[in-house]
């Protein structure tokens, strides 16, 4: 069985020259999209030239074997919080109910175009009472009648399975429309869940730093006291608390949006996740490694890419309905019935009654609606084949941004983890010295400072680098089946 891009004949009249080049092979739509790209009736049109997956991604030095399969990758980050979180989002946020409502009115549109094909039979009755004459020679009779009306109009030149091969393309691309939103919005979940766990991060540093540092202000002010060190001394000190401390109010701020989010995003009143999330954990990072799938396997798996590939058969089954629509229509059409001058008489006794028709109507001058109607359809096709390749564009640069993203990330992280040891060292081998009366204040203050900043850098990077990690699963077309 064909792809849908490869169903539909050529036209003779299209305005367009469609060359569809797979990239990997030709598969059944609906287990396995296949990987098509146009080009234009201008040869010498950028958008002419074929638009071939590569061979690997830039970030991958050699083929893989068996791919990481990511239909539920939350898992992989191994926090049952996160799963259930993802779980109930793809069950009741309001995207995903318009989306899947968005694809039960599709099918029952296709529905309706299918049921176009065959008769119709409709069941009719009706009584009639006359009067004829007046005053006392007027006489009155009735007349009962019964029976069934049929019709259809024979698909002889494909028009009406044209309809219904674009209502089934438009099912199809809405079931993946679905999917896309389903991959986005557990992609959502999951990173708001894991900036959460970074702030939460942050603000325990904060408060860790906010603790030593008042340590500090104390032993401070007990130098003062006994004339070991000058007021300006204790000034700092108490500006450098007052400057950490400051910085908690916007942290609580901050954590407590991202609890409204999610619990917005998992189809619940902003307050619902409150409780549920107030237990500080750490940040979720994925336990194994992920093998990457080819690029053109990316491209078959992911649904934005396979509800374009859709959206692009109904174009051209709107082309076959709008040529179709040129041509002579056919209808045939008939009765059978039962009349009688009383009721009882109709199932005894009655005339039966029967016609048939046969009609054909033809255009012969519509001003040219026909085929300007065809026109239309075929720039629409032109645009659907436009809005393909840039998915297809897009879906390999999210990839290849994500790769690189995480790669730079993982570098930053460790080489702030590695700061952040040496600063909390020197913070400490600091603190010591000064109240030996070794150093001045302003060397711990600076000490303190860079602490603070280095473990406040590698709480966002770790942040980062699991957000990477989701990022990535999503451009890999993952969270849906």
């Amino acid at each position: 069985m064909k792809s849908a891009l490869f169903y539909y004949p050529a036209w003779r009249h299209s305005l367009l020259v469609c060359a569809l080049v797979s990239l990997g092979g030709c598969a059944s739509i609906g287990t396995q999209a296949s990987i098509a790209t146009t080009t234009t009736a201008s040869a010498t049109s950028p958008a002419s030239a074929p638009l071939v997956a590569p061979e690997r991604w830039s970030q991958q030095s050699a083929a893989p074997g068996n791919a990481t399969q990511l239909a539920a990758w939350w898992g992989r980050f191994n926090d049952p919080q996160l799963s259930a979180l993802v779980l109930r989002a793809l069950d009741a946020n309001t995207d995903v109910s318009a989306a899947l409502a968005a694809l039960q009115q599709s099918r029952a549109l296709r529905d309706g175009q299918q049921a176009a094909l065959g008769p119709t039979v409709s069941a009719t009755a009706s009584a009639q009472r006359s009067t004829a004459g007046t005053g006392s020679s007027a006489t009155a009779s009735n007349r009962f009648a019964a029976g069934f009306d049929a019709s259809w109009e024979p698909d002889i030149f494909g028009g009406k399975r044209a309809a219904v091969d674009a209502t089934q393309a438009d099912a199809d691309a809405a079931l993946t429309t679905l999917g896309h939103v389903q991959v986005s919005v557990a992609a959502e979940v999951a990173v708001a869940y894991i900036q959460l766990r970074g702030y939460q991060a942050q603000l325990a540093i904060a408060e860790r730093n906010l603790q030593s540092q008042t340590e500090t202000a104390q032993i401070v002010r007990w130098r003062a006291q006994a004339g070991l060190t000058t007021e300006v001394e204790v000034e700092q000190a108490a500006t450098a608390v007052a400057q950490t401390a400051a910085q908690i109010p916007a942290l609580q701020t901050t954590i407590s949006t991202m609890v409204h989010s999610m619990a917005v995003l998992t189809g619940q009143t902003p307050d619902a996740l409150t409780n549920a999330l107030a237990t500080v954990q750490p940040v979720p990072l994925p336990q194994e490694a992920l093998t990457l799938s080819l690029p053109a396997d990316t491209l078959r798996q992911r649904p934005d890419v396979r509800a374009a590939e859709y959206q692009v058969a109904a174009a051209r089954a709107r082309v076959s309905q709008a040529e179709a629509a040129r041509y002579p229509g056919f209808s045939l059409g008939g009765t059978l019935g039962l009349q009688s001058l009383t009721l009882g008489a109709l199932t005894d006794g009655a005339s039966l009654v029967s016609s048939l028709l046969a009609s054909v109507s033809a255009p012969l001058l519509d001003g040219g609606a026909a085929r300007a109607t065809v026109r239309a359809q075929e720039a629409a096709l032109a645009q659907s084949y436009a809005s393909y390749r840039a998915t297809v564009l897009t879906a390999l640069k999210e990839v290849e941004d994500a790769l690189a993203t995480l790669q730079g990330d993982r570098l930053r992280l460790q080489q702030l983890q590695a700061a952040a040891d040496s600063a909390q060292a020197a913070a400490t081998l600091a603190s010591q010295r000064y109240q030996s009366g070794l150093i001045d204040f302003q060397t711990v203050l600076t000490t303190q400072r860079t602490l603070l900043t280095t473990q406040d850098s590698v709480a966002s990077a770790r942040a980062s680098v699991s957000a990477d990690h989701v990022r990535l699963y999503k451009a890999l077309g993952g969270g849906w089946s």
